[in-house]
Order: C-alpha cells, then structure tokens, then sequence
C-alpha cells in the first residue's frame, strides 16, 4: 500500500491476480477492480472502466457506485475522452472549473481519470469521481496507476 493512501492498491491487485488464475473475464476483473476500489470509501465514490473500443469510443465495461448514463465516449470528448486523445492521467481537483466536464453524477467535486496502457497502447482507462473536493492527492493517484497497471498485464 503506497504511504497516506484510502486505497490498498496491493491487496486489490492480489485479489485480480486470484481472479486471473481462475479465468475470470475481463469484465470479471474489471468489476472486481471498480468494486474493491469503492469499497475503500471516500474519496472514491464512483468508479468507472471505460475500455477502447473500434471507432475511437470509450465503453463502459464495469462500474460500482452511482449510476451513470455516459455508457460510451468519444475519445477527445470531456476529461475522460481527452486523458486517452492526450495520452495522459488527467486529475481534477474541482469538475466547476473544467473545461468540457460531462458529469456521471450531480455529487461529484473532483475527478481522477488514470489510463490502463500496455507499453504504448491505451487499453482503457480508470475514471474515479470523488463527492469530495481535492479528493485524489499524489499519493492516492499512484495507488490508482499501481491497479492500472495490473489491469494492463492482466487484460
């Protein structure tokens, strides 16, 4: 577990190597991953994986918290699109201020959106959204990239 985290980056990523070496899915990792990761409470309200699909769209795959009607994205639209067009993790410590901000939910105050890349290639992203303001420090942001990079290895 990375020091001052709500996250246990390290216990998760065990719990998706288990899952892998019994053939689970990939919608079965990706669901245990949203699933352990809101189950650490706040900061983490809402998480989302979007994964790459053909035609340059982000796809909901698997979620746990707040309902979303954003099912599908097109890459390069709002935070979630632009982190992947970017090639970047993008953390917004306050979604008023950002520009092109599409909300899962009304509660959200912030937003981390960390990507799932294998070397090069974008397979889909991490998209957390936080009830609360300044919800994802540095440290909470590279447990989240330690899940990512699990899921690219697994996936």
């Amino acid at each position: 577990m990375v020091a001052d985290t709500v996250l246990d980056a390290d216990h998760i990523v065990r719990a998706l190597q288990g899952a892998f070496s019994h053939d689970a899915s990939r919608r079965e990792l990706l669901q245990l991953a949203a699933t352990k990761m809101r189950e650490a409470g706040e900061p983490y309200s809402g998480v989302y994986m979007y994964m790459v699909h053909p035609g340059d769209v982000l796809v909901l795959e698997a979620s746990d918290g707040q309902p979303t009607d954003l099912t599908s994205i097109p890459i390069g639209s709002g935070i979630c699109g632009r982190a992947v067009a970017e090639k970047r993790d993008i953390n917004v410590p306050d979604v008023s201020d950002a520009d092109g901000y599409r909300a899962c939910s009304l509660e959200t105050k912030s937003e981390l959106v960390v990507l799932i890349r294998r070397n090069e290639e974008i397979l889909g992203e991490i998209d957390i959204d936080s009830d609360l303001p300044d919800g994802f420090p540095e440290a909470e942001q590279t447990a989240v990239k330690a899940v990512a990079d699990a899921l690219a290895v697994l996936l």
